[in-house]
């Protein structure tokens, strides 16, 4: 795709099928090596930095954002950009808690950008909510400072912030964030805990409105639906098979192993149906661990087998050859890609049944996130399969 990067942009802006936003624009024949790299299909991102407020009103908000990872990861996994699967990165951050140094506005950085969907979900369910205040303009300053957004033009980038307080609070006027943020081709989106107009008139909707965003309003004391089917068992059962497939490696090997068993059964505690979702999350080309799985890290070239040394194997392969490595890490990935080929087939028949049940699934952050997502990827030429 590298090599044939000038030639392959003409043919596609030729026959119209142009795929992402950046490749509208006019044909430079003299692109740096660096430029060339903007526009390489596998570092296309979704990028959503999700700013959560975490004052004691906020108990529901933080409750729905850990019920309803899964299902949000899971309708971003079917995301396309002409025919490349963009990647998925997720930032999260804190803002109006008293435990927080009021130095730096009630603010933390929980996590820069990450595509470790384990260790994303492990810091929400670490959320807490205590007192504070709350400052919008603040924080969505802090995030557009801290992070690092990329210069690819077709990537999404999104802030979506939560909260139930006037927008307006803090030192940092929410205008210069959001004239800070369009520069940066970032779009800010507003979800206020509340009633509609009290959101309006406390300047949420102004507050999405500057970048072209979307203000939603939310009860987040909602309980989140999850819809049980008859292919929820099946799923689970695969779940457990296609945790088999993982081989550890590294320093990071046993730990990492141990938190996805622990997101596993953090998805658990919500209900059947959201421990599904997760395993279809985990099914999907966003779920990687190329850091301590030896088969994510053959196959991305993160590790080559001939180089890794043998205390950073897994006690099944140890003083094992590089070839029977070899052979055994390829094994699990064929498993692998088989379960993981289940599991998505079930899904489509799980999606179907539950299209079909009359039941309110309105769950607030959720829709209110995919929602925006798709409406402002058209923007950019994305399309869900």
């Amino acid at each position: 795709m590298k090599t044939h990067l000038k030639t392959g942009l003409f043919f596609i802006a030729l026959t119209g099928f142009i795929a992402c936003h950046a490749n509208n624009k006019k044909q430079d024949l003299a692109y740096t090596p660096t430029e060339k790299a903007y526009h390489d299909p596998s570092k296309q991102f979704i990028k959503v930095a999700l700013l959560l407020d975490t004052s004691n009103s906020m108990d529901g908000l933080i409750d729905q954002a850990k019920a309803q990872l899964w299902d949000i990861v899971n309708e971003l996994s079917y995301a396309k950009c002409g025919t490349n699967k963009p990647n998925l990165q997720i930032a999260l951050y804190e803002y109006g808690n008293d435990r927080l140094s009021g130095h730096e506005g009630y603010i933390r950085q929980v996590l820069a950008f990450s595509n470790d969907l384990d260790e994303i979900s492990e810091e929400l369910f670490s959320l807490t909510t205590n007192g504070g205040e709350e400052y919008c303009g603040q924080v969505i300053q802090t995030s557009l400072n801290q992070l690092d957004w990329g210069k690819n033009p077709d990537d999404l980038k999104l802030i979506f912030i939560a909260g139930n307080e006037p927008f307006t609070q803090g030192k940092i006027n929410y205008k210069d964030a959001s004239t800070n943020a369009k520069e940066k081709d970032i779009t800010i989106n507003t979800i206020f805990c509340g009633d509609y107009n009290q959101g309006v008139s406390s300047s949420w909707k102004d507050g999405a409105q500057l970048t072209n965003g979307d203000y939603i309003a939310i009860n987040q004391n909602k309980t989140t639906v999850h819809i049980a089917s008859p292919y929820d068992d099946a799923i689970l059962i695969l779940n457990k098979k296609l945790n088999k497939t993982y081989v550890v490696y590294g320093q990071m090997g046993t730990r990492k192993k141990e938190l996805q068993r622990r997101q596993d059964s953090n998805a658990g505690q919500y209900s059947k149906a959201n421990a599904v979702s997760r395993t279809v999350s985990k099914s999907s080309h966003l779920y990687k661990n190329k850091t301590w799985d030896l088969v994510d890290a053959v196959e991305e070239e993160e590790i080559v087998i001939e180089d890794i040394k043998d205390d950073a194997l897994p006690q099944e392969l140890k003083g094992k050859t590089k070839d029977e490595i070899k052979t055994y890490v390829a094994k699990k990935s064929k498993e692998r890609e088989a379960i993981q080929k289940q599991i998505q087939e079930l899904n489509t028949k799980r999606k179907s049944y539950i299209a079909k049940q009359k039941k309110d699934t309105d769950n607030g952050l959720e829709n209110a996130m995919t929602k925006a997502i798709k409406e402002q990827a058209k923007r950019k030429k994305y399309r869900w399969k």
